[in-house]
């Protein structure tokens, strides 16, 4: 059985890509026998996320999108696994779901080969292809910003108390982008008022952010986690919801639109 790509590609002609790594629902021939009844329905997938910022091309950003569901592989964590955060997580081969269930029936895990075939196959291939885009936009525009999109359920007691705020920025404590570039998307969430923002909060970066966001190159990294309350129905199936969706999109366009103009006065 042949692999589906490791990702779909979409170049654009702005100095913004936009990164997209646990949208994917494809399932190696072994993950897909050894999932549990619980990992099945594939709950923790960032659901509708290529869809709810579909609107980024209009902006003429690049995006890439990762087809493989992170039961496979995570594309936003390191290759050597180690852990990106103290409080409970999840690895390069979740092993648990976000709520602590088992992901693999016991015994039935893909095996250390043919895990380390997904690290060659699938992470490698969306982590060269994302530096190759970076270098490609720093040749054209003199600098990058790089926006990795993620989405989670509003309420995961094993992973933080109470009810995730609506938008959490990530910009690994101020390392990953310039300072100028995180007052302006603060500045973007503050000047609304529909939805909660945070910064830095539980959600700080993964390791796209972490390992991209290179200021001191010119390549800028932000993540952004949105609680998935304000999109769609996080109940199986997890429908999307259009009227909730468009009224997030007034704050997602936006946000960057503002990322891009201030690349254009600061870099000018």
């Amino acid at each position: 059985m042949s692999l589906a790509e490791p990702y779909e590609f979409i170049q654009g002609t702005a100095p913004l890509l936009i990164s997209i790594p646990h949208a994917g629902t494809h399932l190696t021939p072994e993950v897909a026998s050894g999932l549990t009844d619980a990992a099945l329905p594939l709950s923790d997938t960032d659901w509708h996320i290529p869809e709810l910022y579909n609107f980024a091309k209009a902006l003429g950003a690049s995006i890439i999108i990762g087809q493989y569901s992170r039961f496979v592989i995570d594309l936003n964590r390191p290759a050597d696994d180690k852990p990106l955060y103290t409080t409970a997580t999840t690895g390069l081969y979740p092993d648990t779901l976000f709520d602590g269930r088992p992901t693999f029936k016991e015994g039935q895990q893909p095996s250390d080969e043919q895990r380390k075939g997904y690290l060659d196959t699938l992470w490698q291939p969306y982590h060269q292809k994302i530096q190759h885009e970076l270098d490609r936009i720093k040749q054209q525009h003199g600098y990058a910003m790089l926006f990795d999109a993620h989405s989670i359920a509003s309420v995961i007691p094993r992973l933080f108390e109470g009810k995730l705020p609506d938008l959490n920025l990530g910009t690994n404590s101020g390392l990953s982008c310039a300072p100028g570039l995180i007052s302006v998307v603060q500045s973007c969430c503050s000047a609304q008022e529909t939805f909660t923002h945070v910064l830095n909060g539980r959600f700080k970066g993964g390791y796209i952010t972490r390992a991209y966001g290179q200021p001191d190159k010119h390549q800028h990294a932000v993540q952004l986690e949105l609680a998935q309350c304000n999109y769609m129905e996080e109940i199986e199936p997890y429908p999307y919801a259009p009227a909730k969706a468009e009224q997030l999109q007034t704050v997602l366009k936006p946000l960057l639109a503002s990322m891009l103009q201030w690349g254009e006065s600061h870099y000018k």
